[in-house]
């Protein structure tokens, strides 16, 4: 068998679960509402540009710090923001326990000092 095969098995599966539909849902939740996608994708973007310059081994100041906060403290807002984030927090723990399972033969070579 083709550990290939079995990836995009997975991933056809991924597709089919609840985590994944109720995330979808969530996000047009939010793509419905104007001004809170406009907030989503203007966090999103700040928290893109925080990445950059930290890669580039730029400093973030205290004012990336606070505009990130103000802008994030705004997104409580928001019931369908909030609901997006309950659904990535979800998703994020199906994902973390997959990648337990994947990455087991990794840790076992590791365990077996």
């Amino acid at each position: 068998m083709n550990i290939y095969d079995s990836a995009n098995s997975l991933e056809q599966d991924l597709r089919k679960t609840q985590e994944v539909a109720d995330l979808k849902l969530a996000f047009e939740a939010v793509k419905a509402n104007d001004l809170a996608f406009k907030l989503f994708d203007k966090v999103q973007n700040k928290q893109f540009e925080l990445q950059q310059k930290q890669m580039q081994g730029q400093e973030i100041t205290d004012d990336d710090i606070e505009a990130m906060r103000q802008l994030t403290d705004q997104l409580q807002n928001y019931s369908e923001i909030k609901n997006l984030m309950d659904k990535e927090q979800k998703m994020n723990s199906m994902m973390e326990e997959l990648n337990k399972i994947i990455s087991k033969p990794i840790a076992e070579i590791y365990q077996d000092k």
